[in-house]
């Protein structure tokens, strides 16, 4: 788990984030957003999840990875963060670390998420849940967010129908 300080600047995107997420939710998807800033701060890309349609890959982390990769330069991606509801699942830390993108700053972790589900009964999904550094060591992350988390938790609970 990375560090819980964050920036003003952070909080605004993680905000952001949370604001995609409550989108997806409304959308009829679970509730993930997350958005690619570059080093001076401006959001490049955002995206929220996308699953509904059957294709579970359709993750916003994933979404910014292949766009980083079609987008920016190798030096552009290493200096922007990624900032997101959730903390990246497996599938989509790969992709980060792939594609060589810098930090992730995220406002509830996956630890969370999981006691979550334990604790309202929702089965596992099919993918270990792991934390960005098991599954990407080199990449800085920072989070949770104990001022969003809660937020974060409520929007997940209505997903998953217990809220």
């Amino acid at each position: 788990m990375g560090s819980t300080h964050v920036a003003d600047g952070d909080l605004v995107h993680l905000r952001r984030c949370v604001d995609l997420a409550r989108e997806a939710l409304e959308a009829g998807d679970q509730p993930f957003g997350s958005l690619l800033a570059d080093g001076s701060g401006t959001v490049r890309f955002e995206d929220r999840n996308r699953i509904s349609g059957g294709d579970h890959t359709r993750h916003p982390e994933f979404a910014i990875a292949r766009w980083a990769a079609e987008n920016l330069t190798p030096e552009e991606r290493a200096a922007s963060i990624a900032y997101t509801s959730g903390e990246h699942c497996a599938m989509c830390s790969a992709a980060h670390a792939w594609v060589g993108l810098g930090p992730i700053v995220y406002a509830s972790s996956t630890e969370q998420l999981t006691a979550w589900h334990a604790e309202w009964g929702v089965a596992p999904g099919p993918v270990t849940p792991l934390s960005i550094n098991d599954v990407a060591p080199g990449v800085p992350t920072r989070g949770p967010v104990p001022e969003l988390a809660e937020e974060v938790r409520l929007l997940q609970a209505r997903s998953a129908g217990v809220a």
